[in-house]
């Protein structure tokens, strides 16, 4: 039996509702966040407010989503068996959103100064940071559906990390090796802020990496 059939036989159950919902939510604040950071990186401060705000209010919807998942999740004691995984896999996504909505807010209050030749290579590495967790939503998914292909779409995030990783450290490379010129509270600056990036293709794994546990549970 799939595991939305336990609520209900109706694929608009409040709870497949709710996942989607959080899902979605999930996949718009990526975009928005990719956009924030070429907002701040080109200067157009009045788009990188608007993300913010927007920010700000898909992270309010995203709690009361999975606030309302709980409660489902508690008031069917059917689903005991997953209850505890699915939990954990909320907070893996609520971890992401944090620091989607945390780094912009750091880009706001630090205003970091990213030289000319950096921009590309920041921009890029969002790319590859946001690739990574919009790889897990497929994932998580199918591990309501269809669980057998959870593997198909986890090896994808590993790939995006990898790039993300190789990536960053390039940058901090560059920063240290060959900036003469910046000051050394710069590079610290600069480097801080390629981490906090970095870390966002490291939640992702950590989603891909609970969602394979649960598949091979729903297996046995």
């Amino acid at each position: 039996m799939k595991l939305f059939e336990l609520f209900s036989t109706k694929r608009s159950s409040r709870f497949v509702e709710s996942v989607d919902k959080l899902l979605n939510d999930v996949d718009t604040a990526l975009i928005i966040f990719k956009d924030g950071i070429r907002c701040y990186l080109y200067n157009d401060t009045e788009g990188f407010a608007e993300n913010l705000s927007t920010m700000a209010r898909l992270e309010g919807e995203a709690g009361a989503l999975r606030r309302e998942i709980e409660n489902i999740l508690y008031s069917r004691g059917t689903l005991i068996r997953y209850r505890g995984d699915i939990m954990r896999l909320l907070e893996r996504f609520d971890h992401i959103f944090t620091i989607l909505s945390n780094d912009l807010i750091q880009f706001e209050i630090e205003a970091p100064n990213v030289p000319q030749e950096l921009k590309k290579e920041f921009m890029k590495l969002t790319e590859l940071a946001t690739t990574a967790v919009e790889t897990t939503i497929p994932g998580t998914k199918a591990y309501f559906t269809d669980p057998d292909k959870v593997s198909e779409s986890s090896h994808r995030v590993y790939f995006y990390e990898k790039e993300a990783v190789k990536l960053a450290q390039s940058i901090k490379r560059t920063v240290f090796h060959d900036m003469q010129h910046l000051k050394l509270s710069e590079k610290f600056h600069l480097r801080y802020f390629a981490l906090h990036i970095e870390d966002l293709s490291t939640a992702a794994v950590k989603v891909a990496e609970q969602l394979s546990v649960m598949a091979i549970k729903r297996s046995l």
